[in-house]
């Protein structure tokens, strides 16, 4: 197989999506979408009876598509058009998470001209400060994102008002990649303090969803391969202090798909410099942006290893016209030669769902890796894709003669 393409553990995703669902307990999980939107993952993840957590009209769409159902479908994003937002009245979906007030204004007017009621959740942010890179925290007082709690019942008074809306929900995200549980903990407490403010006003809300921003281990992903999904779920039912008829909902993506994906890439050159050794390899930013992107460091394993050979350092660079496709630097591997097949590592999330052409680039191909004896929605896909089971061979076969 001609590389750079990518590789999916189906038996992994399954595996975390068992464990994911022991711990949640009776928690309503939605998966959101935006973190890989590859329609056999997806078909798995729905068949668990999890929501989806959508971004985009056509991710409604896909979702649908995907065997999720329309109620457990909610939409969020700060700039939701008229047409998406006509997509989702009209599927009849669970919920719309709102973020200003000019959009509940929008909301109500596609609503009304359809006849049609719909559920809403205020994002609210809780200024929490989250322990992550600054380009994935969402959830300070003043952000693109969501409102501030000063201006909550604004909202709420004009929702209340209105005969084809109704809030049923609150809705927080502070950010993702975040694996400092204290962050969470300090979540549940300021989610305490709103809604107790609500309560107190009589506002009935028949849902909390709290996001989902669990991170993964990128830099041991054998050895922490499934999330800590247990001591996360705790968090919340030590520190959540709400009433007992109220849903608990959340929107996890990265922890569920993150480690069951890897980009494999061929070294192209081995170029030395003055100071340094160049690994250039034929996937770039294009295959990969998130160490473009947020400086995101990904394992990355020499798939032939030879313990004769000793250990170097390189930058293991992509051939865009970009200096920042650099996937690692001064990395130590075992001495790289033109052929050699890396695998970059916990690529499942925010990989292939973010690849484009740039450069004219070819978009890298996927294949899935899967056991013979599987669940039956499994099987179901099996039945639908017949080289579903076969690419495990090929790639396994490939793979061991590199």
């Amino acid at each position: 197989m001609t590389t750079p393409y990518y590789v999916y553990d189906l038996d992994l995703l399954e595996q975390t999506l068992q464990n994911l669902t022991l711990y949640a307990g009776n928690y309503k999980i939605h998966y959101a979408i935006k973190a890989n939107s590859d329609f056999k993952i997806n078909s798995i993840i729905s068949s668990y009876g999890l929501g989806a957590d959508c971004v985009s009209g056509n991710e409604i769409l896909h979702a649908i598509q995907c065997g999720y159902d329309s109620k457990d479908i909610v939409f969020a994003g700060v700039g939701k058009t008229d047409a998406e937002i006509t997509t989702a009245i009209e599927k009849n979906i669970g919920c719309l998470n709102v973020e200003s007030l000019q959009e509940v204004e929008v909301i109500n007017c596609i609503a009304t001209a359809k006849r049609k009621h719909v559920n809403l959740a205020i994002r609210v942010n809780p200024n929490v400060d989250a322990d992550t890179h600054q380009y994935i925290k969402t959830g300070i007082e003043e952000n693109k994102f969501g409102i501030s709690p000063a201006h909550l019942f604004e909202i709420v008074d004009y929702i209340s008002q209105s005969r084809n809306l109704c809030l049923t929900g609150l809705h927080f995200h502070i950010g993702s990649q975040i694996t400092n549980f204290k962050n969470f903990e300090f979540l549940a407490k300021k989610v305490n303090h709103i809604y107790a403010i609500l309560n107190a006003r009589d506002v009935k809300i028949k849902h909390l969803n709290l996001g989902g921003g669990l991170g993964i281990d990128y830099s041991n992903p054998t050895g922490n391969s499934i999330p800590d999904f247990e001591t996360y779920f705790n968090v919340f039912r030590t520190h959540l202090n709400v009433n007992s008829d109220c849903e608990i909902h959340f929107e996890l993506g990265r922890s569920i798909v993150g480690q069951c994906g890897e980009l494999l890439t061929k070294v192209l050159y081995v170029k030395q410099g003055i100071y340094k050794n160049f690994a250039v390899v034929d996937a770039g930013m294009t295959d990969l942006l998130r160490p473009a992107l947020y400086q995101a460091k990904h394992n990355i394993q020499k798939l032939a290893k030879n313990k004769s050979l000793e250990k170097k350092k390189y930058d293991i660079v992509g051939p865009i016209c970009e200096s920042s496709d650099v996937f690692r630097e001064n990395y130590s591997l075992e001495e790289l030669n033109r052929g050699d097949v890396l695998s970059i590592k916990s690529c499942g999330a925010y990989g292939e769902v973010m690849c484009s052409s740039y450069n004219l680039r070819d978009r890298p191909k996927k294949y899935y890796l899967m056991n013979e004896k599987k669940s039956k929605s499994v099987q179901g896909l099996r039945l639908a894709y017949p080289t579903y089971c076969s690419l495990k061979k090929t790639v396994r076969n490939k793979m061991s003669t590199h």
